[in-house]
């Protein structure tokens, strides 16, 4: 066996244990944003302020926010994952266990926050107001994963598998009357803060657990 051909092989070998590693890790996952289109999303006030552009959904403009319509079976456990991507100063938020709303800040569910330098001191990751990041663990102008994982009453949150939030909800613990910040079932949303915000996102994908 020459030099060359054990050189590819082990190359090879490596390349198809890194595939399927990958594939391992997001088995069971469904795609629920592909990045040519908004099926099954719908945005509620401002719509100008979203647009898809190079296969992301780009957050750009007055409060807004789009809501994920495209599954009538609500999310109560699951893993959800989605690449995000802020320019300096933005700020922005992903929502679950909420529903769709015509105007406004989402009331239900909880918003994992989305901010690396904007002023607010909540940083990425976040579960806003209930369990809060002062450090960014993600950079503007580069693309990072935010990781959401829900069961029970059990809430992890991973900034590019780094763990920022680990949070046990209290027993009785009672739902807020603005902002209900408590666990119980819904859909998904995205958030455009503000018009000096640019958020990208994409790769959204969530896989439901038991």
């Amino acid at each position: 066996m020459s030099r060359n051909w054990l050189v590819f092989s082990t190359l090879s070998a490596f390349a198809l244990l890194f595939t399927g590693a990958v594939c391992a890790e997001e088995e069971g996952f469904k795609t629920i944003f592909d990045g040519k289109n908004m099926e099954g999303w719908k945005i509620n006030e401002n719509k100008d302020s979203w647009k898809l552009e190079e296969g992301a959904l780009v957050a750009k403009g007055p409060r807004s926010h789009i809501f994920y319509v495209g599954d009538k079976e609500p999310f109560t456990n699951f893993e959800f994952k989605i690449d995000v991507q802020t320019k300096k100063g933005s700020n922005g938020g992903v929502y679950f266990h909420t529903q769709y709303q015509e105007t406004g800040w989402p009331k239900f569910g909880f918003e994992s926050q989305v901010n690396q330098t904007h002023g607010d001191p909540i940083k990425s990751g976040s579960l806003y107001q209930v369990q809060n990041v002062s450090v960014a663990a993600a950079k503007d102008d580069e693309w990072y994963t935010q990781h959401i994982i829900v069961n029970g009453k059990h809430v992890t949150v991973k900034i590019n598998d780094k763990t920022v939030v680990d949070y046990t909800e209290p027993e009785g613990k009672e739902a807020g009357k603005d902002f209900t910040r408590k666990l119980d079932k819904g859909t998904f949303a995205l958030q455009a803060h503000d018009p000096n915000s640019v958020v990208m996102f994409k790769n959204i994908r969530v896989k439901r657990l038991p």
